[in-house]
């Protein structure tokens, strides 16, 4: 098959491109992927089976995945953009203390712990250090992959994960500098060498700053005058691969080039149309990776290697889930975040490659071993997915831990203010202001911590509880506002309070004119739909967009403000159908 394949190839590529790869990846991409999401396995383990299947150790439709893997690793980097975009400098700042406080923590402890593997196999310190700290470099395509598939991506402990990939990013340059260091006869690279491939790597970094933060905007308005969405799309290419190859050149990641690109454009006016323009590449890309890495696990080194490459991958596996889960503890992270990070990051990575590549050409590592260790962390990365579903699927879910967070114990105050996210944070200020005493109750453990370093003083409660309300003042609070983001939970704390407080003013935060009804019934002193004034805020300005006059824009908000009110009460004492004469249509006849 695999002799019949290169002789079409040959054949093809004589009468011109030879299409025959390109439908082959592209055929065991859309078999593979579908399969394995549909039987719940994921997409990353689906594009590595199609690879594995297709590659030399498979049916043999490829020889060289090294090919492969190298135009692939433009999938990482195009993904690397795409986050960058959804930072912007202001956020990347806020993580300075993840990002080298974290990051770095967790980087040094599984330096440390990994190196030991090799020194108990019996292995030089250089060579032990060398092959642990590749492990430690996790790939940031599979665990960005899993992030984004599990919508973890914009949600805290997400943005730790992205923390610690950025600083693996930037301790490749160290690292490298090290393995220099570290190779026999330490003469061949001087110190100064060393020094000045470090001062570019930095020269490197801050020129691409400067020139995002001058050249790249202006650029991207000049092109847009042009109206030439194709050269929108070059230019958006040019800059994603040209930040990529002035970092490689520097001797740094290609991967953090194009994040810092992406960075520096977050606060653009195109942003949007910088990501819609590099998405589709990156994720044909992105699954191409996949495809390579599936290829490249070199089967006959497996064989021959067995004991000590299982011995090797359960070790690493098993260290790095224990420093990772050691210091998101020692950060007070939460067990079960600690637990999840673990599995997600427990593989090595793409950018091991690149270490073991310098090792050997420093003569630290032989080829032999440098294929040992290519072939570890392939396996590594083919569990990751597998490890990350097991999670999914049988460790209990944990509950969040409130280690640190005070229990509501009689207090008095002349508000109760239940749930304190986007809404109750927005009801509090005014109250603040005005000097009413407020008793702040929510059982979001993250949001609790965080609101801490904004002034705020917190208990973990829940408001469905009685005893609770009692511990928090609902008896003494002149009134209570139930400001929670979820409609059972609201009805059930109201349907409380009405029964145990009824002479206490109530004031609840609904969702839509059907649960405004049903607070109405449920006798509440006052609700309002939380988006209803903001709505006909925004509508008011568009009709002054519209050069309607003052006295018609108020006169046009008031009969609007009195037809729903008409309409809730019909609603309240009838159904949401009974209102409809009172609603506007914009259909021919609808308002006669």
């Amino acid at each position: 098959m695999a002799v019949e394949t290169a002789s079409h190839a040959a054949e093809a590529a004589a009468h011109g491109f030879d299409l025959l790869p390109i439908v082959v990846l592209l055929a065991a991409a859309v078999v593979a992927v579908p399969l394995f999401k549909r039987l719940g396995l994921g997409s990353v383990l689906g594009y590595l089976a199609a690879g594995l299947a297709i590659g030399p150790f498979g049916i043999g439709l490829f020889s060289d995945p090294q090919a492969i893997l190298h135009v692939a690793e433009l999938g990482v980097v195009m993904f690397l953009f795409v986050i960058g975009l959804e930072m912007q400098p202001s956020r990347l700042w806020a993580m300075r203390g993840e990002i080298f406080g974290l990051g770095l923590a967790q980087v040094g402890i599984a330096m440390g712990l990994l190196t030991c593997v090799g020194l108990v196999l019996g292995y030089p310190v250089a060579v032990s250090f060398v092959a642990g700290t590749g492990f430690v470099l996790t790939s940031t395509a599979i665990a960005m992959q899993m992030l984004d598939e599990r919508n973890a991506l914009g949600q805290p402990r997400g943005r730790r994960v992205v923390a610690i990939l950025l600083l693996e990013d930037l301790a490749i340059v160290p690292l490298l500098a090290l393995v220099a260091f570290l190779a026999p006869g330490g003469e061949a690279v001087s110190t100064a060498d060393r020094f000045l491939a470090i001062a570019i790597g930095i020269g490197a970094i801050l020129g691409l700053i400067v020139a995002g933060r001058y050249l790249l905007d202006p650029m991207f308005r000049l092109l847009g005058r042009t109206k030439a969405r194709e050269v929108m799309t070059a230019a958006a290419l040019l800059v994603v691969l040209g930040s990529a190859l002035l970092m490689q050149l520097a001797g740094l990641s290609m991967a953090m080039g194009a994040f810092l690109a992406g960075v520096l454009l977050s606060e653009s006016s195109f942003r949007h149309q910088l990501e819609a323009d590099v998405e589709p590449f990156r994720g044909v890309l992105l699954g191409l990776f996949f495809l390579g890495v599936g290829m490249a696990l070199d089967l006959d080194i497996v064989a021959a290697n067995a004991g000590l490459i299982a011995i090797s991958v359960v070790a690493y596996i098993i260290l790095k889930m224990i420093s990772i889960y050691g210091v998101a503890r020692l950060f007070k992270h939460e067990r079960g975040e600690a637990i999840e990070r673990a599995v997600l990051m427990a593989q090595g990575g793409e950018f091991a490659f690149v270490l073991y590549a310098a090792a050997v050409g420093v003569g630290i590592i032989d080829a032999e071993a440098n294929a040992i260790l290519t072939a570890i962390i392939i396996v590594s990365m083919v569990l990751t997915p597998i490890m990350v579903i097991l999670h999914d699927r049988f460790l209990p879910k944990v509950a969040p831990s409130i280690e640190g967070l005070e229990i509501p114990h009689d207090l008095r105050a002349s508000v109760l203010l239940i749930g304190f996210g986007r809404f109750g944070q927005i009801v509090s200020q005014p109250l603040i202001a005005q000097n009413c005493s407020l008793s702040l109750i929510d059982t979001d453990t993250i949001a609790i911590r965080e609101a801490e370093a904004f002034g705020f003083k917190i208990y973990y409660g829940d408001g469905t509880r009685l005893d609770i309300l009692h511990a928090a003042g609902a008896h003494a609070a002149k009134l209570i506002v139930v400001a929670v983001d979820d409609r059972e939970t609201s009805n059930r704390i109201v349907e409380l309070i009405r029964a145990e407080f009824p002479n206490t003013r109530l004031f609840v935060r609904a969702f839509d004119r059907e649960h405004a009804a049903e607070l109405n019934r449920a006798g509440v002193t006052y609700q309002i739909r939380e988006t209803f004034e903001s709505a006909l805020l925004l509508a008011e300005e568009a009709l002054r967009a519209m050069e309607v006059d003052e006295e018609t824009i108020a006169d046009l908000m008031e009969d609007t403000r009195r037809r729903d009110a008409e309409r809730l009460i019909i609603e309240t004492a009838e159904d949401i159908y009974a209102s409809r004469h009172l609603i506007r249509g914009n259909m021919p006849g609808a308002n006669s």
